[in-house]
């Protein structure tokens, strides 16, 4: 058993409830799988789904039962050797001795009751709080990677249990900048903070200066233009990088656009349906966003200037003190006023959810897409690997860029304006757009 890092405690019910939820999630999102596409495809941008939910089973078992409670063996014998991703190669995950599907759920329901079982009373002291959330929060992430490679794979929409209520999504755009005085900011996550990765921490004080920044990502309706005007075979608008990305791609357009007659349809899931113009352009690579700003005139903003106008308060020409955790404020309702828990099973228009704009006049700065920033993802100072050191700082070296704010997909109770995402600049697979900044 290790050290384990701690953080606000969380009551024991909470905690069993988030668990349940999650795996309530990942069987509506797997469960219809085929025989066949329960090990699906072999691909480089996706994971056999019956491997998938057995990592998912032992990244609890390792981080809560092995290194919290000190168990000294795994629910399966030698589950490291089939489902620890860092140590089984990701072309191997097809061809190993996989238990069964059945068996792997079983795996998950050992593990879970196991746990269960020793929660005590009333609240989880810190360190159980942190692990717990810590392997809720990785199945929910593997719950987003379920939905996008749904999509990458064109099986149908999951059947997702959706709330009865559910605000009107057709909002229109909302073009136009806001700007955002400069100061000093506060980037990343204090001990406010109910959770905190460790990409997030130390939180350090940066200067930022005045910017213009969109209200709304890039509409379909506005990567449109850009692919009108010759977008895709405009070898000046592109990096050296994306050029050719772009060349080996094949791409005239967005990786789920295609032409009909004079406008386009998308692709979601197994069905072609008109291009929503209205909504935020999404599964398009960091280097299709870049030669997009090129070409617009515009550029993609910095991780900091997207967490202060995420953040910030805005106090005549300067910014006030402190920051929030949420665009709207500092607390979660039950119903986050963005496009979020994958309810939908998509975006909505740019305009929707007014009430979750940030104070800077920002709309959805949590929801719909992720949003590529220019910022290389790299460790802050004073960065230390926490339980899980494999979640950030192998991949600080790979040339990956920061991604913030959250998709359709994404769970509200993951992600807040301090949780940086990060991809190779290459991924279209994953549910990103951007919005951009003046020059």
């Amino acid at each position: 058993m290790i050290e384990v890092p701690s953080t606000h405690p969380v009551a024991s019910e909470r905690l069993a409830a988030m668990l349940d939820d999650a795996r309530r999630r990942t069987v509506e999102l797997t469960g219809d799988l085929s025989g066949e596409r329960r090990l699906g495809p072999k691909l480089s941008i996706v994971n056999p789904p019956q491997w998938e939910i057995g990592h998912v089973g032992f990244f609890y078992d390792h981080f809560v039962l092995r290194e919290l409670h000190g168990l000294p063996d795994y629910r399966i014998p030698h589950a490291e050797r089939l489902y620890d991703s860092m140590g089984v190669a990701h072309d191997d995950r097809w061809d190993l001795p996989l238990p069964t599907m059945a068996d792997t759920l079983d795996y998950l329901r050992q593990v879970r009751d196991e746990m269960v079982a020793r929660l005590p009373e009333g609240t989880a002291d810190a360190a159980s709080s942190y692990a717990w959330q810590l392997a809720i929060f990785h199945e929910d992430m593997h719950g987003e990677a379920f939905a996008y490679t749904r999509q990458t794979l064109s099986d149908p929409p999951p059947a997702l249990a959706t709330p009865a209520d559910l605000p009107e999504a057709a909002a229109g755009p909302l073009p136009g900048d806001v700007a955002v005085p400069g100061g000093e900011h506060l980037l990343g996550s204090d001990e406010t903070v109910p959770f905190r990765f460790d990409n997030e921490k130390q939180p350090h004080t940066v200067s930022v200066a005045p910017f213009r920044i969109a209200r709304a990502p890039v509409t379909n309706a506005e990567f449109a233009q850009f692919v009108a005007d010759g977008g895709y075979r405009r070898r000046e608008l592109w990096s050296e990088a994306g050029w050719a990305w772009r060349e080996a791609e094949g791409l005239e357009a967005p990786c789920y656009w295609r032409r009909d007659g004079d406008g386009w349809q998308l692709r979601w899931f197994d069905r072609w349906l008109p291009l929503p113009p209205h909504q935020p352009v999404a599964h398009v690579s960091y280097y299709e966003a870049e030669a997009y700003c090129a070409w617009a005139g515009r550029r993609l903003p910095t991780e900091v200037e997207w967490e202060v106008a995420a953040s910030r308060v805005p106090d005549g020409d300067r910014l006030a003190p402190g920051k929030r955790l949420y665009p709207w404020g500092d607390a979660l309702p039950e119903r986050p006023p963005a496009n979020l828990d994958g309810y939908r099973l998509g975006a909505v228009d740019v305009a929707a959810f007014p009430e979750g704009e940030s104070a800077c006049g920002c709309r959805q700065m949590l929801g719909n897409v992720w949003e590529w920033t220019s910022s290389l993802f790299q460790p802050f100072p004073g960065f230390q690997a926490d339980l899980y050191a494999d979640y950030s700082e192998p991949w600080f070296k790979e040339g990956r860029r920061v991604l913030r704010g959250g998709a359709w997909a994404t769970r509200s109770r993951l992600v807040n304006n301090n949780f940086r995402n990060f991809f190779t600049p290459e991924r279209n697979d994953t549910i990103a757009g951007f919005r951009t900044c003046a020059l």
